[in-house]
């Protein structure tokens, strides 16, 4: 019986994937760089990104406005308690 064989390019390796103990090597060599303060904004801008380039490749637009409304509507102020004057 024949056995098909592919050929195996030597330049082709099958992708690496990490396991739990790179993912948590990773994650505290992260957290020693970057510091237990900023990663939380690390974390917002991160997700921020991912967002902007998801509505930009599905074709949503922050600037498009729904064809039902056409102002934006006018931004409210609130005076606190203690400042207003009665």
């Amino acid at each position: 019986m024949p056995v098909s064989v592919e050929p195996q390019l030597p330049w082709v390796v099958p992708m690496w994937t990490p396991g739990p103990l790179e993912i948590i090597i990773i994650l505290v060599i992260v957290l020693i760089v970057f510091g237990p303060k900023r990663l939380p904004d690390l974390g917002k801008s991160l997700g921020r990104g991912m967002r902007e380039f998801k509505d930009s490749v599905t074709g949503k637009d922050k600037d498009e406005l729904p064809e039902g409304s056409t102002e934006k509507p006018e931004p409210t102020t609130v005076t606190p308690a203690s400042e207003q004057k009665s």
